[in-house]
């Protein structure tokens, strides 16, 4: 009886003793997945936080002369935002005419070609140059003859003058022969004054040479360096004087004109300065000054046009590009702002490097506004205080751009 008692205890005990066991095998595998997952999911976090930053050692940035300044809420001049289009200035553009029929035989440009000045852009059969030639070569044939006249001429006065001297001949001869020779030199400068003119006519039709056989092309010539916007002829085209056969636009001082609403036309003036934008060039500005305001109110828009003169360097402002024109009042408005410097254009957005330690820089994008003073608003992506790189931004771009370049290649 003791022994079964015994016994029975015993498998009781192993019994109790691997019941826990077996149910801590599962969750002890059941644990093994949610901490791999979990490590995967930081490894990727800290990912994604590196690719927004860059890493620059103190040393590096006052190489650099990077500054950081808080972004601040300051007084902001109030700007007038509206839109335009980049116009060609009227006295820079040249309508090119023939200035006498011909057929034209080479068009030498296209519509966009940049050209200097006095480049050829065309050849022309000029049918009057032709005639003039022919009467240029005829009017020095007759010179010739004149001053073969005159040298034997000048050989009878001489004779006669010696004659008259020892009572040869009468001193009737002598002086009338003297006034033949002084009749023949008029008509040699009559007939030099015909040429000079038959020449200059060559030369406005920009012929050079005068010998006959070359004297009836005409060269048509680019007066100033510019851009040629417009071409309406063809090779072979039979063309009257006056007729417009190319147009060129010398662009590198441009209009941007603005359509301001009649209620603000009070707010602009001439000699204003103006602030241009393009999408094309995300986070530039132009600088301009207004040189008209329109006298017409368009009775649709209500909008009269202000001209904005600015400066093309680089050609980069195309005709009818779309523009945002600002120009500054005389109200003042509190808002978020940082210096204009501060703002870089990364993958066409703005954004600002936000200082998240000693050494490391986080890349933010923002919605920007007006720029007033140096300062520009901004109405999204930044809070007060926030440390931002004010000098030295394009350094940290750069740093940023060679890390991404690096990363591409890996």
């Amino acid at each position: 009886m003791k022994r079964v008692i015994f016994l029975l205890i015993c498998a009781l005990a192993v019994v109790s003793c691997s019941r826990p066991k077996t149910a801590s095998a599962p969750e002890k595998r059941a644990e093994t997945p949610k901490a791999a997952g979990s490590e995967e999911h930081e490894k990727e976090e800290g990912k994604g936080e590196g690719a927004n930053a860059v890493e620059i050692s103190a040393e590096a940035q006052q190489r650099s002369g990077i500054v950081v300044t808080p972004a601040v809420i300051a007084s902001l001049t109030q700007q007038l935002q509206t839109t335009g289009t980049v116009q060609a200035i009227d006295s820079s553009i040249a309508h090119i005419r023939p200035l006498t029929r011909g057929r034209l035989l080479e068009v030498l440009v296209r519509v966009g070609d940049r050209v200097a000045a006095n480049h050829v852009l065309g050849q022309l059969d000029n049918i009057e140059a032709g005639e003039i030639a022919t009467q240029y070569n005829s009017a020095q044939a007759e010179l010739q003859r004149l001053k073969i006249q005159m040298a034997a001429q000048q050989r009878q006065v001489e004779r006669n003058r010696r004659l008259a001297e020892i009572g040869a001949v009468a001193q009737k001869e002598f002086e009338l022969s003297l006034a033949e020779q002084q009749g023949m030199q008029e008509g040699i400068r009559a007939q030099e004054s015909t040429i000079a003119g038959l020449t200059a006519r060559l030369r406005r039709f920009g012929i050079k040479d005068f010998s006959g056989e070359a004297g009836t092309t005409s060269a048509i010539q680019a007066p100033f360096a510019g851009v040629v916007v417009h071409v309406s002829a063809a090779p072979g085209d039979v063309v009257e004087a006056g007729t417009e056969l190319f147009s060129i636009a010398d662009l590198s001082t441009v209009y941007v004109q603005a359509q301001v609403y009649e209620k603000d036309l009070g707010q602009v003036r001439t000699g204003q300065t103006a602030s241009v934008s393009l999408e094309s060039y995300p986070g530039e500005r132009f600088t301009g000054r207004v040189v008209s305001i329109s006298d017409l109110i368009d009775p649709q828009t209500r909008t009269a046009a202000v001209r904005c003169q600015v400066a093309n360097r680089g050609g980069r402002l195309k005709l009818d590009m779309l523009a945002r024109v600002e120009f500054p009042t005389s109200s003042k408005e509190f808002a978020l702002s940082v210096p204009v410097d501060a703002v870089q254009t990364v993958g066409d957005k703005p954004v600002v490097f936000v200082r998240t330690a000693p050494d490391r820089f986080s890349i933010r994008p923002v919605d920007t506004g007006s720029t007033s003073d140096g300062r520009i608003e901004i109405n999204r992506g930044l809070k007060e205080g926030e440390p931002v790189v004010s000098k030295g931004a394009f350094a940290v771009k750069s740093v940023l751009l060679a890390k991404e370049l690096k990363e591409e290649k890996e």
